[in-house]
């Protein structure tokens, strides 16, 4: 009688496509509802999980043509029902939050095609192939039951504790207060704000409207679509209204979408921060207070377990290589391995015999035939590398043994199939220092090498030169008769390396002695029961670890038969290990969970397949706690087909310590396997605390079986003096043994620390005088001295003092609805070092068939996931595409190659969600300003009154002008670079006096009119500025629109007309554009303001903006003949990026004749372009001294001058941490934080200059950041207005000090800076007092009460990537925006989001709100080079940047 399972027919149609994954949802929930107690508040299709994994995804082996995998079909492998029901029922309790979605140009929205279709190996989800599986609800119905005294055993090592029962399901924030994993309501979302920056503004600024307050009425923007062609304008559905900060309305998506994020950040997680600040010490970051409510270890101190005794064989042979001996030469003909090919056919199978006679022939081989001028290549004791396939465990087996035989060190490592290969240029780094000169391979492998053009294998990256020689028959010589390999007894000597990658990347090369390799051997064989002539089936990687030890080690000690599964063969037929230990009757199999996971997949059409044979399954990833899922799934399926309960063995085992502990066999007479389920709280405090599967946040782990024989075992503390941990606390498994590596190679200091520990009691009395090896396993001993293993160093992340594991992370983040975006459940998950502690970083490969709304939704899930369950934040979350992860030599993802190309911003992810306000709690606390009344120091500098030219009172203006410039030449260069014309003294005196009688004759203009000249630079400009003054008007000198962009410099033009007045508008001729008199109608409306300077001064201010255009390489050729030069920093610039491409027009050029070429800027000296300038041109004749900086502003032009009388410029190192606080304090060059400033120069004559506070307006010493004042007789004499505002008069151009000298009439800057006196003198043997200017005023940011100047940030985020050309920063509502220009692919936009994040946090301690990503030359520049901060600002918020990228950090 057959009974109908309706579960397996529902499954069968899904797997075949009859009907959805939604469409199952529902009629499996409608199955199993009757039999489900409802969660309250949760929906109960939810809470239904499939219990029995029986979806078949892969085609039957044994089928010609493989069936593909269904597009839909979740991947089961991850799949935890009691983990899904938990992170289901934490987002059910989340209350729907908008949030704004990042803007993406189309262009970045194509995704790259996807690779070949991707074998179940890539699956993986970590480094080693993923092995993440999870205990569901199915354990329950396993017919191997749990240990029955587990729970009773963790409440009986707390001794009368009273809080051990509540502790399990109580977890506490950061913050200090308790978050019950059964009631997550308190629990904000994912994308609240930290720290909320402060809402301080600059005096005498407007500050922007606060919308934090106006959520109610914000209308959320919908996302736009992108157009297809640049420059056509963007129209969206929905906008919102708001204001910039002049008040001027702006319709945009980009203050929708501000407001959408001021909305989800209004909140903080936390408390606010006490806000202090200690003025003379340093900035500290806020240290997380340990919360008083955590759970703390209270059983007692643990004691060091003891494996059984090694036993005594007294056949045992003194080595391997003896036992080697013996086999192949007593039982030649006995089969020790059968290799298969990819349709899983025997291709070759390796007798005794065959192994040790072919290992003889290569051993005399290497040590005799291979030379070098006539001296033999290899000795005794030197490294070999073998770089074999995992298809080719013969050839390996062969070239392993035959090194042992010479006395050689076999350095396993993998095949490097590019130059560019994930990990290759670490791996060649240890080849390096272990000082291999010899790589064995096999002719094929050898031939599938890159080659370079002279038909050898090419050097790979940071590899050593290599000589590559194939172990294949024809390549190696029969040794004479007379010779036999030494076989010695075991030693301490090398026996080989087997290379290990670290948590950071590094590849390391463990050494195994002789003696250590046979002990190992030996405990294993004890430990697993191991009897000549067994047959055990093999489908690790023979190279290291578990596959290295039992396939190739122990297996050759003991006389088995090892088959062998090559990975290709899993990726075509993931149940052939099974069909070959049917086949075979195998007595032993060594796997991983993943292998088991697979045939789980392929099962069904296989019927007449037995597992009753197996007396032992190894699963070598048992230490995984989410392996403990594919154990029960594979029991419950294969039990029917013979496999007993008792036959699962999990291991834990480390690369420095090798097998630590094992599941031992039902026939030894052992314990009962236990089972545990912990609270994720407590072990994220460390503590072990007993939870129940109805909790959400719990973790269900099986015991690894006891210690190995022979060995000590001891559980010690992470981090510290290794102390014993307590009965109740998780820490760090240590072993002492003969069978564990000895050191690390060439790494003394490393050795020492991991090889070399000496655990201690609490009292610090040494446990034994014996060293134990860390494990780098993270776990404790439970009942029956059973060993249990929580995680690993390697994937450990302490943020904030609490551990989280990477692969509880991943598996929270694939219960999250994983079908409809996680690429064959590839997830990575590390952590990064920002701002002094780690962060979580998630990166996931995308499915080619999500869209961004649906992707960015799903991200946005998973943070909530993540915070709900492990109560922690995720800092960033990525989303790459398909098949580009970099992967591991079986298919995993490689972690740490991830994570660089994460930090070097070569990821490319398409979809990007940072999350620095709900992470970084560390910030330093905020500045409260101090109120006080100055400084009783002050510091004010008087330049020198030096009166070069008494010039004749009688004279009148104009002739004082030509007396002054009698010496002057003026030219003007046209673009080709010849001289184009030229005017002498008096040429310019008469074209001057001619202009000056048309503007009185023919423009009627009267004294004090306004006239604008609206020229290029060049001779017509100053003649006619010299014409103005004789005729009595007042120039106003206009920049001439752009005639290929009339519509943004024409309007310019007008407002400065209407400003000022304009009578008359004077023009140059082609090709500049002249202004008809329709167009100068429309100059006519008087409007704010200008401003006025004294007439005697004006001239230098004209001639200092002269500037030289296009051909500036040229330009170099003619202004070699003059001895002073003026120039902006964007003449400097250009003339740098020109040398290199006119360096052959040069060749002639001398520029010792310079004496003076100085910058003129308002704003800080450019110190590092001023000496790269000096520097690249320091061959051309140059001099060092020749280059200098001024400073003027709008209320005095001239200031500062650095003259060739003066002393060399100085430059003095700032801490920019107390620079943020308006403190002065000097360090030494290259100390952290430390802000390079030159000064602008020596203050000129009749200048005085004070520092004064800008808010009290009293004087400051010079330890102090100040606003620069200035008093000179050529200050100018206010703004221009029609309206009279004489407080803006008053306070700019005529202020006063609050209190010592009051009588002084002074012109604030707006710059900020600070005065040091010198001890320097110059030519006259006078003191020099130097200027230092920081940044203007208007420019700075307040944030948190501290101020920061935009250029610093600018120089930060400009470092960070070598594709950001420009950058520029601003504030809008309290968040920091910073915009980078990328040149470089599109591709690399989402790249720069986390990196311009993390410098911002690293060196200033800020969390940018909104990355914004822009083509080159977005970023609005003056003639003078200087950014247009609040135009760019004003472009934003107005949308009319075209980003490539908008990323709004949560």
């Amino acid at each position: 009688m057959i009974h109908h399972n309706p579960f397996v027919s529902l499954s069968l149609s899904l797997s075949v496509g009859d009907i959805t994954q939604k469409g199952y949802e529902k009629k499996r929930g409608k199955l199993l509802a009757p039999y489900i107690p409802q969660i309250q508040g949760v929906d109960p299709s939810l809470q239904i999980e499939h219990r029995i994994q029986t979806s078949s995804q892969v085609a039957p082996p044994g089928s010609k043509q493989n069936k593909p995998r269904v597009a839909n079909s979740r991947d089961e492998r991850f799949r935890s029902d009691l983990h899904t029901e938990a992170v289901q029922a934490a987002l059910a309790k989340y209350k729907e939050r908008k949030m704004p979605m990042p803007s993406k140009r189309r262009s970045v929205l194509v995704q790259s095609s996807v690779e070949a279709c991707t074998p179940p190996d890539t699956s993986s989800a970590s480094e080693d192939e993923g092995s993440l599986r999870r205990q569901g609800r199915i354990a329950s119905s396993s017919p191997y039951q749990a240990h029955p005294s587990v729970e009773h055993w963790f409440n009986r090592v707390i001794q009368g504790s009273s809080t051990s029962s509540s502790a399990s399901s109580t977890s506490s924030h950061p913050g200090g207060r308790p978050h019950h994993a059964t009631n997550a309501t308190s629990a904000s979302a994912a994308t609240v704000l930290a720290d909320l920056m402060a809402h301080t503004q600059l005096d005498n600024h407007s500050a922007p409207p606060d919308v934090t307050g106006l959520s109610e009425r914000s209308v959320h923007a919908e996302r736009p679509q992108v157009a297809s062609m640049r420059g056509l304008p963007r129209r969206y559905t929905h906008t919102s209204i708001m204001e910039t900060a002049d008040g001027v309305p702006v319709n945009s998506r980009v203050s929708s979408k501000i407001q959408q994020l001021l909305n989800t950040l209004k909140r903080p997680k936390r408390p606010p921060l006490r806000e202090f600040f200690v003025d003379d010490f340093e900035e500290l970051l806020d240290v997380q207070h340990p919360d008083p409510n955590q759970p703390k270890p209270e059983g007692g101190e643990m004691r060091p377990l003891s494996g059984e005794p090694l036993g005594v064989v007294t056949n045992w042979p003194p080595s391997l290589m003896a036992s080697l001996q013996r086999w192949g030469t007593t039982q030649p003909k006995s089969p020790c391995l059968t290799a298969l090919d990819n349709a899983g056919k025997p291709v070759y199978t390796l007798t005794y015999g065959k192994l040790w006679t072919r290992s003889q022939k290569l051993s005399y081989t290497l040590l005799n035939k291979l030379s070098t001028r006539n001296e033999p290549l290899l000795r005794p004791g030197d490294r070999v590398a073998l770089v074999f396939p995992n298809n080719d465990p013969v050839m390996f087996m062969v070239a392993f043994y035959g090194c042992l035989l010479a006395e050689l060190v076999p350095v396993p490592i993998e095949v490097p199939l590019t130059r560019k290969d994930a990990g290759s240029q670490q791996v060649g780094f240890l080849l390096g220092s272990c000082g291999v000169t010899l790589a064995l391979t096999t002719d094929a492998c050898q031939k599938g090498l890159p080659k370079a053009q002279t038909g050898e294998v090419v050097t790979f990256k940071g590899w050593p030169r290599l000589l590559w020689f194939v172990t294949d028959g024809k390549h190696v010589v029969k040794p004479p008769k007379d010779w036999h390999p030494p076989i010695r007894d075991t030693s301490n000597e090398i026996a080989y390396i087997e290379y290990k990658t670290s948590k950071e990347g590094s590849t390391m090369g463990i050494t195994v002695s002789h003696s250590a390799m046979l002990a190992h051997c030996h405990a294993l064989t004890q430990a697993c029961g191991y009897t000549e002539g067994e047959i055990i089936t093999n489908v690790l990687d023979f190279k290291r670890d578990a596959g290295l030890w039992h396939g190739v080690l122990t297996s050759v000690m003991n006389r088995m038969h090892v088959i062998s599964i090559p990975y290709s063969l899993m990726k075509v037929n993931p149940l052939s290990w099974i069909q070959k230990v049917h086949t075979y009757k195998a007595r032993v199999a060594v796997v991983k969970s993943r292998d088991m996971h697979w045939s789980l997949l392929a099962q069904r059409d296989q019927r007449d397949i037995s597992l009753s044979s197996l007396r032992m399954l190894i699963v070598a990833d048992g230490a995984n706690p989410w392996s403990i899922s594919s154990c029960d799934a594979f029991l419950n399926v294969f039990q029917a087909r013979g496999l007993r309960p008792e036959v699962i063995c999990p291991c834990a085992s480390s690369s420095e310590a090798m097998t630590v502990a094992i599941r031992r066999p039902p026939e030894m007479g052992v314990p009962p396997p236990g089972k545990a389920v912990l609270s994720m709280s407590g072990l994220s405090y460390g503590v072990i605390r007993v939870d129940t599967e109805e909790k959400l946040s719990v973790l269900t782990v099986q015991d690894v079986g006891q210690v190995m024989p022979g060995a000590l075992v001891c559980v010690i503390q992470v981090e510290g003096t290794p102390y014993l941990c307590r009965m109740d606390e998780v820490g760090e498994i240590c072993m002492s043994s003969n069978s564990t590596g000895i050191s690390y190679y060439g790494l003394p200091g490393m050795t020492k620390n991991v090889f070399e520990t000496i655990p201690v009691t609490s009292s610090g009395a040494p446990i034994s005088d014996r060293p134990f090896t860390r494990t780098s396993l993270l776990g404790f001993i439970g009942p029956d001295n059973l060993v249990f293993v929580v995680g690993k160093m390697d994937g450990l992340m302490v943020v904030s003092g609490r551990r989280h594991n990477a692969d509880d992370v991943v598996a929270t983040a694939l219960a999250v609805e994983p079908m409809k975006f996680v690429y064959r459940g590839r997830i990575a998950v590390f952590s990064v070092s920002v701002l002094h502690d780690e962060r979580i970083v998630v990166v996931a490969e995308q499915r080619p068939d999500g869209s961004e709304e649906d992707s960015f939704q799903w991200m946005s899930r998973v943070l909530q996931a993540i915070d709900s369950i492990h109560q922690v934040g995720v800092y960033c979350l990525a989303l790459v595409p398909a098949n580009t992860l970099p992967k591991a030599p079986l298919g995993g993802i490689h972690i740490t190659e991830t994570k660089q190309r994460f930090l070097e911003g070569a990821l490319h992810p398409c979809n990007v969600l940072m999350c620095p306000h709900t992470c970084v709690t560390n910030l330093p606390k905020p500045r409260q300003k101090q109120p006080g009344t100055g400084e009783s120091c002050v510091c004010v500098c008087v330049g020198w009154l030096l009166f070069l030219l008494n010039l004749p009172r009688k004279h009148s203006i104009q002739s004082q002008i030509v007396y002054i410039y009698c010496h002057l030449m003026c030219l003007k260069k046209n673009f080709q670079g010849t001289v184009a014309n030229t005017a002498s003294c008096v040429q310019l005196h008469k074209r001057a006096e001619r202009v000056a009688v048309a503007l009185m004759e023919r423009g009627r203009l009267n004294t004090g009119d306004h006239v604008a000249l609206v020229y290029p630079p060049g001779i017509d400009l100053i003649a006619t500025f010299y014409g103005c003054l004789y005729a009595g008007c007042v120039p106003v000198t206009v920049r001439p629109p752009h005639p290929q962009n009339l519509t943004t410099t024409l309007p310019t033009v007008k407002m400065i007309v209407e400003v000022t007045l304009i009578s008359e508008c004077r023009t140059c001729c082609l090709p500049w554009p002249s202004f008809t008199s329709q167009s100068t109608e429309t100059l006519a409306h008087p409007c704010d303001q200008s401003v006025l300077f004294n007439k005697s001064y004006v001239l230098l201010y004209v001639i200092s903006r002269l500037c030289f255009k296009k051909k500036c390489n040229l330009g170099l050729s003619y202004i070699s003949a003059y001895q002073h030069i003026l120039g902006s920093p964007v003449y400097l610039t250009v003339v740098l990026l020109k040398f290199v491409k006119g360096i052959s027009c040069l060749r002639n050029v001398n520029l010792s004749c310079v004496r003076t070429c100085m910058v003129v800027a308002e704003e800080r000296p450019r110190n590092t372009l001023t000496q790269s300038f000096s520097k690249i041109f320091k061959d051309l004749g140059l001099s060092s001294r020749a280059v200098s900086t001024t400073f003027g502003c709008r209320v005095n032009v001239a200031i500062c001058l650095q003259g060739t009388a003066g002393p060399d410029p100085t430059t003095v190192y700032l801490d920019m941490r107390a620079l943020r606080h308006d403190r002065v304090r000097l360090v030494e060059r290259g100390s952290p934080h430390s802000l390079p400033l030159m000064e602008s120069g020596k203050i000129l004559p009749g200048v005085k200059v004070i520092i004064a506070n800008t808010e009290t307006k009293g004087p400051l010493g010079d330890s102090h950041l100040g606003e620069i004042w200035v008093s000179s007789p050529h200050n100018a004499t206010g703004y221009y207005t029609v309206y009279g505002e004489e407080a803006l008069h008053a306070d700019h151009f005529s202020t006063r000090l609050s209190f010592g000298d009051t009588q002084t009439v002074w012109a604030r800057t707006g710059y900020l800076g600070f005065l040091r006196r010198t001890e320097l003198t110059d030519a006259s043997g006078e003191r020099h007092d130097a200027l230092y200017v920081v940044g203007s005023l208007d420019e700075t940011l307040e944030l948190r009460g501290m101020r920061y100047h935009p250029i610093d940030i600018e120089t930060s985020v400009i470092r960070s990537h070598k594709s950001i050309a420009e950058c520029a920063v601003f504030t809008w509502t309290n968040l920091l925006v910073v915009v980078v220009e990328l040149e470089g692919s599109e591709q690399e936009a989402l790249d720069l989001v986390a990196l311009v994040t993390n410098v911002v946090l690293e060196e200033h301690y800020l969390i940018v709100g909104v990355v914004v990503v822009v083509d080159p030359g977005v970023i609005p520049i003056n003639s003078r080079g200087e950014k247009q901060r609040m135009h760019l600002r004003d472009g934003f918020l107005a949308d009319q940047l075209d980003p490539i990228y908008v990323a709004y950090n949560m």
